[in-house]
Parts: structure tokens; C-alpha cells; sequence
């Protein structure tokens, strides 16, 4: 078999978008075609492999887990988390983007280390890489779930929970238009941006593992991330 094949058995390659996550998809040009650093390196990877592109949206990082998972997608822009990594085969990171949280005007929590308390709430995104992150290291804290990351902001708002976790760039948006808010100083994990493949495809797997670490040598993240104008990220090491 060969590596196109691998990579994409129905001879078109299916690359799988989440639009929640608007650091690496910022939505659609005028023609309806996706626009970031995560659409462009589908269009790379398609370029490289001169097959024929097709994108799939989806709303959330759980949704398009799923679809690489049952090989609804052939490749998928995520963040690699062990549990994923159980069900799919992940490239290295390419991208990593810190996570914190943010706290309400006037909160008692002054450091990271002051969440993980009893009676504090968080809100998350519903699956998301760090959701997936804190279910496994918050002990005290209870964490609150809702669909996507708009909704996190909503839900933590509405309730008047405790904290909000989040990529770190997002929150400094959201901290700009609730007064008094803030965001805690550093970062509890880092989400490892990766490209995933369903598991049983070893060439495909190959062919990811070496794209991810060349997009990164040769530069072309770094390009992505000034060309869209993406702040608060980094080039994964």
C-alpha cells in the first residue's frame, strides 16, 4: 500500500477542522473556505501528498475526536492528550498554547494553586484538551462543563462559578470585557497542538510524524502563526 493510500483510503484527503478553537481555525473566507494555521497546514499536507483536499467542520474538539477516531476523518488537527492518544495515533506537537484560568472581580484565588479547592467551580469546554488535563490533576475543585468555549465564558458568567479554564489567549479576550476580572499568572498545562490519523494506519502515522516536525524546522508554523496574527502561542519544541 502505498503512503497516499494509507493516508487517504477513499483517495481524497479528509482533514478535520475544530471552529471552536479559534486560535487555529479564524472561520471562513468569503468563499467558504476555512481560513488559520491549522487550514493551511491541511493544504500543505495536501499539496505534499498531491491529493485532492477536502475539509470537515466541526464545532468542538470532542466532535472531531470522534470522526478520527472512527475514520470519518483521515487526518485531524488536535490537541494530543493521553487519552486521545490511546484511541488515535498522534504526530508531535507543532503548536503549544498555555492554559490557565480566570477569575472573577474581587475572587480570593490569587495563584494556580489556589483553584484546587473544595466549593470552587470551573468552568471548561466539554472535551477539550484541557478539560481532558484538569479531570485528571484537580483533586478539590469540581469541574463544570459546557459545549464549546463560548459557552464556557457564558456558563461561568451565568453561574458565578469560581474560575474559567481556558487557553490563555482566550482568556485575556475575555478578561478585557468583564471589569475586574483576572487571569492568573503562568500556566497549569500546555495543550500540544498534533495532527491525528486513526490508529491501524502506520505509514499515514509515519508520514504525519515527519510533516509536523519539518513544518516546524523549516519554519512554516512560526509563518502561520504571524501571518493569521495569532498571539500567545508558541512553536512546540
Amino acid at each position: 500500500m502505498t503512503i497516499a493510500k494509507d493516508l487517504a483510503p477513499n483517495g481524497r484527503l479528509r482533514v478535520g477542522l475544530n471552529y471552536s478553537n479559534f486560535l487555529l481555525v479564524l472561520g471562513d473566507d468569503a468563499q467558504g473556505e476555512p481560513r488559520g494555521i491549522a487550514a493551511d497546514l491541511g493544504r500543505e499536507l495536501a499539496r505534499r501528498t498531491a491529493l485532492p483536499l477536502e475539509f470537515v467542520k466541526f464545532d468542538g474538539a470532542g466532535k472531531l475526536f470522534d470522526a478520527v477516531k472512527s475514520a470519518a476523518c483521515d487526518v485531524g488537527f488536535l490537541g494530543a492528550e493521553p487519552q486521545r492518544a490511546n484511541e488515535v495515533e498522534f504526530s508531535p506537537a507543532y503548536l503549544e498554547i498555555p492554559v490557565t484560568f480566570l477569575v472573577p472581580a474581587g475572587s480570593p484565588i490569587r495563584t494556580l494553586a489556589d483553584v484546587d479547592r473544595e466549593g470552587v467551580r470551573v468552568a471548561v469546554s466539554e472535551r477539550s484538551a484541557y478539560d481532558l488535563f484538569l479531570t485528571r490533576t484537580l483533586k478539590k475543585a469540581k469541574l463544570i462543563r459546557a459545549q464549546g468555549i463560548p459557552a464556557s465564558y457564558d456558563l461561568f458568567m451565568a453561574e458565578k462559578l469560581e474560575a474559567l479554564g481556558g487557553l490563555k489567549p482566550k482568556l485575556v479576550e475575555e478578561a478585557e470585557r468583564t471589569p475586574g476580572s483576572r487571569v492568573l499568572e503562568g500556566q497549569v498545562t500546555g495543550v500540544q497542538q498534533a495532527i491525528g490519523a486513526p490508529k491501524g494506519r502506520p505509514a499515514a502515522a509515519q508520514l504525519l510524524r515527519e510533516f509536523a516536525e519539518d513544518v516546524k524546522r523549516n519554519g512554516i508554523v512560526a509563518r502561520l502563526i504571524e501571518k493569521h496574527g495569532v498571539r500567545g502561542v508558541t512553536v512546540a519544541k
